[in-house]
């Protein structure tokens, strides 16, 4: 039986999760839910519907897992708690200073509804999580460093657009070379926040906009910007459109570790992902964990859960049998 699947908000991330829907044969898109016009909305799978945002409660026996596709600064912290009292439900928050919580008010209001919610789903928070808690079980005497990019943070970027006077935004995370070849070397060093990434920041300011006050909003942005050597540059729309209308970033997860009786022995874990589109390779993870959280609401479980929740077969379309054949 097709898993019915429900998109909230139809943004870069919202077509990377219809697209993916595409590619799961067990799954199908009934409905997106839109807070923009749902006439000026043209979406690629013709048997979908498309409505205005205000009408999803309607849909709450029609819908398996509704898919959150809002911006973490604003929008998902009011959003996931809301619908999740309706729907079982997956989202992307990746404020990590903030997941604890978000956790705490996505799982009382799940509880409430009995519903599953599976918060902080991509590939950080996500993929990276599971790989830096493999690590560190497999290397208990070791270090974990993760770096970001070189590439496109589509949180930060949105985090920028809420800004006063900004029209458009996009934010490269960079990560320091030097940095990163020393903890390939084995060295384990201490790093500052400042020390392991930059950020770079190009922004199309709304005509006659205070862009003194925009930078500086940007460099004390806390939990974005505030801990970084950041730079902003102000651009027109065209050369943004010109220069930056890609969405690509990657990164790494490393765990430097030693085992041995007199820790003689060096060992270096390292996971990496280079994506030409953030979103879609976003919404990709999050289409396998709606697989997951549908299989757990069939159980009857309920509450909030993270990537670490769910067992790996859970997340894969082919029967047990299969991937034990196939893949173990």
């Amino acid at each position: 039986m097709s898993i019915k699947i429900g998109i909230y908000g139809y943004g870069n991330l919202g077509r990377g999760i219809e697209n993916a829907i595409k590619q799961n044969e067990d799954m199908s898109l009934v409905a997106v839910f839109t807070r923009r016009d749902p006439a000026t909305l043209k979406i690629n799978t013709p048997d979908a519907l498309v409505l205005r945002a205000d009408e999803v409660e309607n849909y709450k026996d029609k819908i398996d897992v509704l898919i959150l596709c809002g911006g973490s600064a604003t929008d998902l912290p009011v959003q996931t708690p809301q619908m999740a009292e309706m729907f079982t439900v997956v989202d992307s928050f990746d404020t990590h200073a903030k997941i604890p919580e978000h956790f705490k008010n996505v799982d009382e209001a799940s509880k409430k509804g009995g519903n599953v919610a599976l918060i902080s789903a991509g590939w950080d928070p996500g993929m990276f999580s599971l790989n830096r808690l493999y690590a560190s079980a497999i290397l208990p005497e070791g270090k974990d460093y993760t770096f970001w990019g070189k590439g496109i943070s589509q949180g930060h970027s949105d985090a920028i657009r809420r800004i006063e006077g900004v029209k458009n935004a996009k934010q490269y995370t960079i990560p320091i070379e030097a940095a990163l070849e020393a903890v390939r070397s084995g060295e384990c060093p201490e790093f500052t926040t400042r020390e392991k990434h930059l950020r770079e920041c190009f922004v199309v300011a709304e005509d006659g906009a205070d862009k003194a006050r925009i930078e500086k909003e940007i460099k004390e942005m806390p939990n974005y910007f505030a801990d970084y050597d950041t730079t902003v540059h102000f651009i027109t729309e065209e050369e943004l459109i010109r220069d930056h209308s890609g969405i690509p970033h990657g990164g790494f997860v490393i765990r430097t570790g030693k085992t041995g009786l007199n820790k003689e022995h060096n060992h270096i874990i390292e996971y990496s992902l280079k994506l030409d589109s953030n979103p879609e390779f976003t919404a990709s993870v999050i289409v396998c964990f709606a697989r997951a959280v549908k299989r757990l609401k069939d159980e009857g479980v309920s509450g909030c859960k993270t990537v670490f929740d769910i067992p790996p077969a859970y997340l894969s379309a082919k029967s047990y049998d299969e991937l034990i054949k196939t893949m173990l």
